[in-house]
């Protein structure tokens, strides 16, 4: 029995879940899974596995509370076969369990079998048929049916096979409900789905027989409960009449009825239905680290819990925190099967309670926004795709909601512009690596190319040589060097004895000291050459791991050979670069943990020759201080020169290391295990702290031998990737010391800046350009690798130097403006128009004259004209209240800048615009008429 699964999938980048049972034992299927590791010893396996049908293929979002059985999150019962019982067994143990362990009457339950299809030359599981009838299934329950609903494949290419599932009829009495089955009727449902995997699906589109014959059985808790609970919705069960009872205590909306379609009125059985299901869907993700986030997965969960936010409070007119306030509930339904919910049960509620806020104040903006549009809008006109596209996009307002409160106004969308912005934003997603793509065809070994590499005895790759290397007298990492054989070339999923010149392959040999692209490391890259033909290299690209067979990507310069003797040269210079940046993880993953508490759990990593990525969990923000700490936690450790400790253990007793750093994957055994500073017999000992004292982990990547190496580490970003998870970049080395000297340049420049804003400036330019170079330093310190911790710092006070500049050209301004307006009230007195035409260095100074002229002499009406040295003229205008509404201030500035073939815009009050200086005069002409007909 092994427990469920993580609902984020692990290596998989096709899936944005975990969605059936059979998702963590793919690697067997596809025959890929490491000799060695823990899944390739299993043979007979059972278990219950938390999954999430949302987004994507499966995607069950909005049909969940329109009836009474679809779910985002469901429980799949499963048991499997790697190659040992088959089909006689796997039907005689279905059977047994619900007729006598559950004790479901025989009569109400049909079996369906794989019919054939004489298209791709299958003919009928007769095997599978007469199973059914020797264990006593009456043959008029016993029924074929064809490829679309008996043959189970796992995507486009890949395992497959025929299937029988097990139907249940609801209603019974005798009745024969043959002709009901796989009809959809909610009367007689599937309950148990057994798969035969015994074909491949190539991508040709034509089958092969695998060659290990496996079992994949699923059973949805959901509906099993309900049969044996004598219900006819999953939701009457008690997986959900809790949490429902807790929606009626927390809302002011009747009882749960179970009620759909039109006679569920106002819809408030499908919004009991939704938050019921939603709220067990956000526990389990945010539990397995998926929180509400921007895309993948995460984007699926946000709109999931805005999904569920919109029911609350719009239909059952919950108070805000209903949905925070479910997952006790939900814990104590399904914390016994999942004891991890129950550990992180206040975590998810903070969550959810942060996200429903600020989905409630994105709410309010996007209404604030809808409204504005619409006042601003041309009578009979569509509303702007593009604000509806940020409302979505930005905001997360809901497309629904938009076209719910435009209706309520009697305006509707401009879909099509809107499809189009939907369209563009598609493609330019698209333009990147696709999560679908499969990898290179000449590095990932197909299923039948591997069972033949196995069954023909072809010894998996020793890659222990890629551990061979000492540290020499003068500090330098010296690497062995390794001879192999070429055992076979693989090209376009084909196993081959010769590839030609200028072909690229995959090249498996016997042993090897490339390091494989696995752990979150980057492969090694370098060369092989033939012996005794020293100068024709093979280049070797990259290096992949598929079922204990290293693959070496190359470029064929020549024909290659299996049995041809290579030497293998690896990029030392890369290779170094890797292990000082992965024993820099480990430091910093030990590190984060000291500084933040042993809450901080690693979430990933990717380690590559340049830098180092590092995922964790954390309840808020990193602060300054906290970055400085880490980083010296990580120096005090390289100062100290540490000896790295790497050996191979018993994986049951690495397991047992208390304080132990392992991520959620698979593990061969034996484990290795890499240890700073303290022996590894040391930490194994069962009395031993030492993992609690220093960084011990489970690791398969090349370290450093000793910690000095690192020299020096960075951390030159962090920042939170959803809610709960805070990423970091760093580098070591070379790269560090050059991040820490731009820091201070730049930090030296800041200062500066800073000491010239505190002398006493009285020059408007001289200010603003103060406030472009501010503008300039901000942009360079976000943009360039620099300590994070010195960048926030920067960020901080150059925020604080843009304020005070700003306030300080703005004070100029209304100093030299308030000048100006004195003298044009001494030439004007209190006449009720003042038009004129004053120097002014910007629009802003120009503005500022004539409010001050108006709050001087609130009766008087101005429009002031400024020409510019550019050719451009500057106009301004601000009406006194008491000529409103006959003499609106835009309509005014409209008038004279059409004059000067140029724009102008505003309120009734104030307004201003541009022009051209050739139309000067007649403006100013325009401008009095105008003023002389509206008073």
């Amino acid at each position: 029995r092994l427990p469920s699964a993580p609902v984020r999938p692990r290596g998989d980048p096709r899936l944005l879940f975990v969605n059936a049972g059979m998702n963590q034992f793919k690697p067997i299927f596809l025959g890929t899974v490491h000799p060695r590791s823990e899944l390739a010893q299993h043979r007979r396996v059972v278990n219950s596995q938390k999954c999430v049908r949302a987004g994507g293929k499966h995607n069950d979002l909005e049909d969940v509370g329109r009836d009474t059985y679809h779910h985002t999150f469901f429980e799949m019962l499963g048991n499997w076969s790697f190659g040992d019982y088959f089909k006689e067994e796997a039907c005689s143990m279905a059977w047994e369990l619900l007729t006598e362990v559950y004790e479901i009457p025989r009569d109400r339950l049909y079996v369906t079998y794989f019919g054939g299809d004489p298209s791709l030359g299958l003919s009928a599981d007769e095997e599978c048929r007469d199973v059914w009838l020797r264990l006593g299934v009456p043959a008029s329950h016993v029924l074929p049916f064809p490829l679309k609903d008996n043959f189970w494949e796992m995507g486009d290419t890949g395992p497959c096979g025929p299937c029988t599932e097990i139907h249940y009829d609801h209603v019974g009495g005798g009745r024969n409900a043959a002709a009901l089955v796989n009809q959809g009727s909610p009367d007689v449902v599937e309950i148990w789905n057994l798969v035969f995997m015994q074909y491949s699906r190539e991508v040709e589109g034509n089958l092969l027989p695998l060659p290990q014959h496996h079992v994949d059985t699923g059973m949805g808790l959901e509906r099993l409960v309900t049969v044996l609970q004598n219900k006819r919705s999953n939701y009457d069960t008690d997986l959900f009449t809790p949490i429902l009872d807790a929606i009626h205590k927390g809302c002011r909306a009747p009882r749960y009825q179970g009620l759909v379609g039109n006679a569920d009125v106002g819809r408030v059985n499908m919004a009991y239905r939704v938050v019921a299901d939603h709220v067990r869907t956000l526990c389990v993700c945010i539990t397995d680290g998926i929180y509400p986030g921007f895309s993948g997965a995460e984007l699926v969960l946000r709109r999931i819990l805005r999904r569920a936010v919109r029911f609350c409070s719009e239909v059952l007119q919950a108070p805000p925190g209903l949905l925070a306030s479910l997952v006790p509930t939900v814990v104590e339904v399904l914390g016994d099967a999942y004891p991890e919910l129950t550990r992180n049960a206040n975590q998810i509620k903070d969550i959810i309670n942060e996200n429903e806020a600020a989905f409630l104040s994105s709410l309010e903006r996007g209404r604030r926004i809808i409204e504005r549009t619409v006042q601003q809008m041309e009578p009979s006109t569509n509303f702007p795709a593009e604000v509806a596209w940020s409302l979505y996009g930005s905001l997360g307002f809901p497309l629904d909601l938009i076209d719910l409160m435009l209706e309520e106004k009697g305006i509707s969308l401009d879909s099509a512009a809107f499809n189009e912005l939907v369209l563009e934003d598609a493609k330019r997603k698209a333009g990147g690596p696709q999560a679908g793509e499969p990898g290179s065809t000449n590095t990932h070994l197909d299923v039948h190319s591997l069972a033949w590499l196995q069954g023909s005895k072809v010894p998996a790759t020793d890659d222990s040589p890629k551990y061979a290397y000492t540290l020499g007298q003068h500090g330098h990492y010296e690497f062995s060097p390794c001879q192999a054989t070429v055992l076979m070339l693989y090209r376009d999923q084909c196993l081959q004895k010769e590839v030609g010149a200028g072909q690229r392959c995959g090249v498996i040999l016997d042993r090897t000291n490339f390091y494989a692209q696995q752990g979150g490391q980057d492969s090694d890259q370098g060369y092989m050459i033939r012996l005794g033909q020293q100068d024709v290299l093979f280049p070797v690209e990259s290096v992949h791991l598929c079922g204990g067979y290293v693959i070496h990507e190359v470029t064929a310069v020549e024909t290659l050979r299996a049995g041809d003797e290579v030497q293998l040269f690896v990029d030392e210079a890369r290779r170094l670069a890797c292990m000082t940046n992965h024993t820099a993880t480990h430091l910093l993953n030990f590190a984060l943990r000291h500084v933040l508490g042993d809450s901080t759990e690693q979430r990933g990593s990717h380690v590559t020759a340049e830098r180092l990525r590092f995922d964790f969990d954390t309840t808020g923000h990193v602060t300054v201080e906290q970055l400085q700490q880490v980083e010296q936690v990580v120096q005090d450790l390289i100062q100290k020169n540490e000896v790295v400790h790497m050996a191979e253990v018993p994986l049951t007793l690495a397991r047992r290391v208390q304080g132990l750093r392992a991520v959620d994957e698979g593990y061969p055994d034996p484990v290795r295990i890499v240890s700073l500073g303290v022996p590894v017999e040391n930490v194994l000992t069962c009395d031993s702290k030492a993992a609690m004292q220093t960084s011990v982990e489970l690791c398969c990547g090349t370290h450093l031998l000793q910690t000095g190496s690192v020299e020096d580490l960075a951390i030159i970003s962090e920042r939170q990737l959803v809610k709960g998870i805070s990423r970091v970049i760093a580098v070591t080395g070379g790269r560090a010391k050059e991040a820490r000297e731009v820091g201070q340049c730049l930090a030296m420049e800041v200062d500066s800046v800073s000491l010239r804003m505190k002398q006493r400036i009285t020059s408007i330019p001289e200010m603003q350009n103060l406030s472009k170079e501010v503008g300039q330093l901000t942009k360079m310190v976000a943009s360039t690798a620099m300590p994070q911790w010195q960048r926030k710092e920067l960020q901080t006070i150059l925020k604080a130097l843009q304020r005070t500049a700003n306030t300080a050209v703005k004070k100029l301004e209304l100093q030299q403006a308030e000048k100006v307006a004195q003298i044009l009230l001494a030439k004007y007195c209190n006449q009720p128009i003042i038009i004129d035409t004053i120097p002014a260095g910007s629009l802003s100074i120009l503005m500022k004259v004539v409010n001050q002229l108006c709050d001087k002499s609130p009766g008087t009406s101005v429009l002031l004209l400024s020409p510019q040295a550019s050719g451009e003229v500057l106009c301004a205008c601000q009406v006194s209240k008491s000529c409103l509404p006959g003499f609106s201030a835009a309509d005014w500035a409209v008038a004279v800048c059409a004059q000067m073939e140029g724009k102008a815009g505003g309120s009734p009050i104030v307004a201003k615009g541009s022009g051209n200086a050739k139309g000067m005069q007649g403006a100013l002409t325009t401008a009095l008429e105008f003023a002389q007909s509206k008073l």
